[in-house]
């Protein structure tokens, strides 16, 4: 069986894949103690280009997701661990004839853990149906950073996103409380267009990080200022709620949402986690 764009071929049962990762503190570094993989997702190995600081790729092999398939990425960080995951590559949800696609995300970060969630954008051609799902359970004292980067249809091939159906949920909790919750649900080209939706912009982006304060607030507000002075950039703006950061981008390019997210990343990593940010070495290739 193999995930192809070519509708009349596509399976109706669908991949049902799953991957499971445990990370824990050693004395000098966090491993990657315990995988488990079902289906068409799985990891490389773990790299360490800032010492104790687990980096780790999840690869999808397919490279595509169609109706039916199912995708989990199940991921516990232990008490004083700290892991980053991050993706080689963008993710695409194809056109579908009926069938939904899902994909869910279950972080669960221990005391005084971090886990850092930045993958590469997702990209929903027209026509895709698809659910898209993370639920993240912060212990106290403990830290993320994550952001999604979603694409609704093909920008740079002037392909619109005009017809499917797609819903995203966030659950945050901390310590076993409702810290943060939102759902998004586009159903058609006039969620696209409207004011009260994406006002006709393809590409939407959201930065939470946590736990935040006003001076990581005001990092972002100043990468946001700079960012929306340049012409076509967008709009992007930051608030904080409590101690959870909330950047939230808006325009029509992937790349220019990841350039002002790394950017901030730099900047904030310091004071969520008490780490100089290194970037993943797979963002320079």
């Amino acid at each position: 069986m193999s995930a192809i764009l070519n509708e009349t071929a596509q399976p109706v049962s669908g991949w049902k894949a799953k991957l499971a990762l445990g990370y824990i503190a050693r004395v000098d570094r966090t491993v990657l103690a315990h995988r488990s993989r079902r289906g068409p997702l799985a990891v490389q190995r773990a790299f360490y280009p800032e010492g104790p600081v687990c980096h780790s790729y999840i690869l999808h092999p397919p490279g595509g997701v169609v109706g039916g398939d199912e995708l989990l990425i199940d991921v516990s960080v232990g008490e004083g661990a700290r892991a980053l995951l991050t993706t080689p590559g963008a993710t695409k949800f194809y056109r579908s004839l009926g069938a939904k696609a899902k994909q869910s995300q279950r972080f669960k970060i221990a005391k005084n853990a971090c886990l850092e969630w930045l993958p590469q954008e997702t990209i929903f051609f027209t026509g895709a149906r698809a659910a898209l799902s993370t639920k993240i359970q912060l212990d106290a004292d403990a830290a993320y950073i994550g952001w999604e980067v979603h694409c609704l249809g093909r920008p740079t091939n002037d392909e619109a996103f005009t017809a499917g159906t797609l819903l995203f949920s966030v659950v945050l909790k901390r310590a076993e409380q409702l810290i943060y919750k939102e759902r998004l649900v586009i159903d058609s080209s006039n969620d696209l267009k409207a004011l009260a939706g994406l006002n006709g912009f393809p590409v939407m982006a959201t930065l939470l990080a946590l736990p935040a304060t006003n001076e990581a607030l005001e990092m972002a507000r100043q990468h946001c200022q700079e960012f929306t002075h340049q012409d076509n950039a967008g709009f992007a703006a930051p608030t904080l709620l409590d101690d959870v950061l909330v950047v939230r981008y808006l325009g029509n390019s992937t790349e220019l949402a990841h350039r002002l997210f790394r950017n901030i990343w730099l900047s904030i990593r310091p004071l969520i986690n008490g780490r100089k940010a290194v970037p993943p070495r797979i963002w320079s290739t």
